[in-house]
């Protein structure tokens, strides 16, 4: 075995010696622009460890069967949890990114055109990795029109593959308690109803157009007349049946073999939710450091910005099961060997 130096291990010399400022080869030197070049490339890095974990996480989910208790889905969980830690790593080095002033970027930006963030290739595949389709994208008309061609055939090849919220549809539709349980989605659609208050009643629409009440039920992904029930009118992913058996999970996940589905459920909201949010505060950095001028690259600045906050939301057909859940004590009840197959009852 040969002896293995830290500096060689982690290529030191290449990393230490990749940030080459504009500024300084301009002979215009701008002290703030070594701080912007590091913390991008530990954006990308970071975006690497991400699609990394989410490549995996789909490999694992593309097996045909995968049993809810197993420690491949606690993998899966584990993974996704990473990420998630990840990304609100990303979220707080915009704290680091915002001791530069507007003053401080002035100082080298028109420096950097037609460089932009909008270039980061890896981020537009993670988004792809992950379920972001083409047909939901906000500037759908120029999002690689800055990426050099193999970029633009990278991506292009992340999109024809099936994304992490295509496989957790499958994982969802396989959920054997509904078959189990034949008579438990009208028990409670019945209970549903009668929860809702005179003002609520629009939700019963919604209701049905989520979980296809009055469609085959064994249909996979609707077509998309049928897909725009939800209230941001984008292309459906997660089918009826996937959306019954989420639910499912979300209200009786205090059964033992429901938990880690719950977990899964819950970390892509999470992931969903620390891109919002890395989103949201790269737009406020953003006009708080040029104000309404044009970005390096030529988009709109904040405006662009703003759009992909209000529309990149990947897993919203879960988040939107929150407006069909009631109280714990409102459940009905599910028959014992439903109860046995979940875990609470003794299997003899």
């Amino acid at each position: 075995m040969k002896n293995v130096h830290y500096s060689d291990y982690l290529q030191l010399d290449k990393i230490l010696n990749a940030q080459q400022p504009e500024s300084d080869l301009l002979q215009q030197p701008a002290h703030d622009e070594m701080l912007f070049i590091i913390i991008h490339q530990a954006y990308e890095l970071w975006f690497k460890q991400v699609m990394y974990e989410v490549e995996s996480v789909n490999t694992i989910m593309k097996q045909p069967e995968l049993n809810d208790n197993s420690p491949e889905l606690q993998i899966v969980v584990h993974r996704l949890q990473r990420s998630v830690t990840i990304l609100k790593v990303l979220v707080h080095q915009i704290d680091i990114m915002e001791t530069m002033t507007p003053m401080d970027f002035l100082d080298f930006r028109d420096m950097l055109r037609p460089a932009s963030g909008f270039q980061s290739w890896q981020f537009k595949a993670l988004e792809a990795r992950l379920g972001l389709q083409f047909m939901q994208r906000h500037g759908q008309e120029y999002y690689t029109s800055q990426l050099r061609p193999e970029q633009v055939a990278l991506i292009k090849q992340v999109e024809s593959e099936q994304p992490l919220i295509s496989l957790l549809n499958q994982w969802l539709e396989r959920m054997p308690f509904l078959d189990q349980s034949p008579d438990w989605f009208a028990d409670y659609s019945a209970v549903y109803r009668s929860s809702l208050t005179e003002k609520e009643l629009a939700n019963l629409q919604g209701f049905e157009s989520v979980f296809g009440e009055y469609t085959d039920t064994t249909s996979s992904i609707p077509n998309e007349d049928a897909a725009t029930g939800n209230s941001s009118g984008s292309i459906r992913q997660l089918s009826p049946r996937a959306c019954r058996a989420a639910l499912f999970i979300m209200l009786y996940r205090g059964y033992p073999m429901l938990q880690q589905p719950f977990q899964l459920l819950n970390v892509l909201l999470e992931i969903d939710e620390q891109l919002s949010t890395w989103r949201y505060r790269h737009m406020n950095m953003v006009h708080r450091m040029i104000g309404t001028r044009v970005g390096t690259g030529g988009s709109t600045g904040k405006d662009y910005l703003k759009g992909a906050v209000d529309k990149h939301y990947i897993f919203r057909e879960i988040a939107q099961l929150t407006s069909f859940l009631v109280e714990r004590r409102r459940l009905p009840s599910l028959d014992k060997e439903t109860e046995k197959r979940l875990g609470f009852l003794s299997h003899s």
